[in-house]
């Protein structure tokens, strides 16, 4: 059983910074994909960023976020970050932290399907 945790979610003004927080817990091979996915209502949940356990130098991201947000992990425990500058309203969603223990391959934001651990989404709304 895996259990995933995501928090962090808040109202900012545009250009603000939010940090968001995943925690993930159970059985969860080391080697393992973290990723952010958001959501807006009536619309498809969208990749926004991922990141391989054993490949932390080569984040995916989607094209809108590039340059503003960053994924990170934490070694020590089962955990992932979403570092988010400059933020923009069409930022505002749900976003969910999402897990997998496949292969480095199906690790990309465009991956949803390979995603089984969801956590329950952190809500962030950003104002003009």
């Amino acid at each position: 059983q895996v259990h995933v945790v995501d928090s962090g979610g808040d109202s900012v003004q545009a250009g603000g910074s939010l940090r968001l927080s995943c925690e993930v817990s159970g059985n969860l091979y080391t080697t393992n994909c973290l990723a952010w996915f958001r959501q807006v209502p009536g619309k498809e949940r969208e990749g926004v960023a991922t990141l391989y356990s054993t490949d932390l130098k080569n984040p995916d991201y989607a094209e809108s976020v590039k340059g503003r947000f960053s994924i990170s992990r934490d070694s020590g425990k089962m955990a992932a970050y979403l570092q988010m500058d400059n933020l923009k309203p069409e930022d505002t969603a749900t976003y969910y932290c999402a897990a997998h223990d496949h292969h480095r391959q199906y690790c990309f934001i465009t991956d949803e399907r390979f995603f089984p651990y969801w956590g329950q989404g952190t809500q962030v709304n950003v104002s003009s």
